[in-house]
């Protein structure tokens, strides 16, 4: 099922029974965070807040949280089922050796018919992000959440920032923090590694060069429909369009449109979108703290202001947004639909792996659990520095790897054997390199060290020459004892 924007998965959540409408007045400043906060980590709905204090719109929050709800948000029933039947689908078309040959190549039309669908296309009905058109721009109207006691103001959380390199070249959407300063400018919060960061230090190389040339164009979309929005998180290569991973995930094209004060395109059919500009010549402005995903406060740091010259919006929007804090929380879920969705580029990759399990307590970044078909000494050492070196996955701060039998998603068992087969001298291995740039346990900023855990069953190769010990399992024949008898038994 596609959802054509944000309110038609509103109205389905409705549907659904998934969605709480609050028609209490509530503050954006610290209020609604701890509701949703109670909400989230109790499994609940996803919230829209009706009326929220001194605002002109209505919010939505914990639209994404949870796995049933994550996957029906791209589509799928299920859970994780429902995740992993997606990944499937990713597995399929990238399974490149069907299609050699005459006969797999008249196999492979089906599959690469899907592809016609996923080309973002020009809105075809006009653009019903462009209804209204603000030009004394006031962010003040907006439900823009201060999310926790610490945090240095209200940040857009949950924003689709357009770029696009000088010259005509690539269009990219990322999704970075947006810390509001006043009722026009924002900073910009993109990381060192980001690719919006990237794009912007070529924007100021051209400005180096030529004078003007650095005032860089920036439209930040909010409220789009599932699919784009999770498709901005998603840590997509950079030859690969988000709004047509979008497209693929939606089983439609993303309607597009031009912006009236720069030739980014964004999608039609967002709730607000903000046109602006930043200038690379202007000194860097403070930003932060900000609580953050690792369930720290992020530190103050320097990052570029963004200037918002107009907004267009529809006639009646819902601003989108979450928070983030102590996990569980609703991007957690993000995270995970990434977790299944990438599986099989990875594989392609490092094809020995079986699953993976980032733990939401892992925040993402921090701890990877890794299951193999090990067939030679050492593999899982292999796998471990394969993944440091395939990107965001260099921020890894751990990296555990167990036999393929053994379930990654139970981490229970996973703890079990990682605390009786591993011996610290032969299985730990401390490496360093790039971490991600929230790492606060680190001395230095973005660089630190990284630990990978071999759990595997070691060989006599690998240098243990003592008889290793089978797992404790009933026999089969009384397990199927037991089974055809458990009636007889009370339970």
């Amino acid at each position: 099922m596609a959802f054509k924007d944000l309110r038609a998965f509103v109205d389905a959540l409705r549907e659904r029974g998934e969605l709480k409408e609050i028609d209490a007045e509530v503050d954006r400043d610290l209020e609604i965070t701890e509701i949703a906060d109670r909400v989230v980590k109790a499994g609940g709905p996803a919230l829209l807040f009706n009326k929220v204090k001194e605002c002109r719109f209505p919010l939505l929050i914990n639209a994404f949280a949870g796995y049933d709800r994550m996957a029906f948000a791209l589509g799928e029933e299920g859970g994780r089922l429902g995740l992993d039947r997606i990944a499937g689908e990713i597995a399929d078309l990238i399974d490149v050796s069907s299609y050699v040959g005459f006969a797999g190549k008249l196999q492979a039309i089906p599959k690469l018919a899907r592809l016609a669908c996923v080309l973002p296309l020009p809105s075809p009905f006009g653009a019903p992000c462009q209804e209204v058109v603000e030009d004394e721009v006031d962010l003040d109207a907006i439900p823009v959440l201060k999310c926790w006691p610490g945090d240095g103001g209200r940040f857009l959380t949950l924003p689709l920032v357009f770029t696009k390199e000088p010259d005509g070249g690539r269009q990219n959407v990322g999704m970075y923090r947006m810390q509001v300063y006043d009722k026009r400018t924002t900073g910009m919060h993109w990381h060192l590694h980001k690719d919006g960061r990237a794009i912007w230090e070529k924007w100021r190389e051209r400005g180096s060069r030529t004078p003007g040339g650095g005032r860089m164009p920036v439209s930040v979309a909010l409220g789009c429909d599932p699919a784009m929005i999770y498709a901005a998180t998603a840590p997509l290569p950079p030859f690969i369009d988000e709004a047509m991973f979008a497209g693929f995930l939606r089983k439609a094209p993303i309607e597009r449109t031009k912006c009236l004060t720069n030739d980014i395109m964004v999608p039609a059919r967002a709730e607000f979108v903000l046109e602006g500009y930043i200038d690379t010549d202007e000194p860097l402005r403070e930003e932060g703290p900000f609580g953050d995903h690792t369930g720290y406060y992020s530190l103050k740091g320097p990052y570029p202001v963004f200037h918002i010259e107009k907004i267009t919006r529809k006639k009646n929007p819902i601003y989108n947004c979450t928070i983030v804090g102590k996990p569980p929380m609703e991007d957690c879920f993000l995270g995970k639909a990434t977790e299944r969705l990438f599986l099989p580029l990875l594989k392609m990759v490092v094809p020995e792996i079986v699953d993976m399990n980032f733990p939401l307590e892992g925040v993402f970044h921090n701890c990877a659990l890794v299951s193999i078909r090990k067939k030679y000494p050492g593999q899982a050492r292999k796998v471990m520095h394969a993944l440091w070196g395939l990107g965001q996955m260099m921020y890894t701060k751990m990296i555990v790897i167990v036999d393929e039998k053994v379930d990654v998603q139970d981490i229970s068992t996973v703890a079990w054997k990682v605390f009786n087969n591993i011996d610290a001298a032969r299985d730990v291995i401390v490496v360093d390199g790039p971490l991600d740039a929230l790492d606060h346990s680190s001395p230095l900023p973005h660089f630190g060290h990284k630990m990978g855990i071999d759990a595997t069953k070691k060989w006599p190769e690998e240098g243990h020459t003592r008889e290793w010990p089978d797992d404790i399992e009933m026999s089969a024949d009384i397990r199927a004892l037991v089974d055809g008898r458990w009636s007889e038994y009370g339970f």
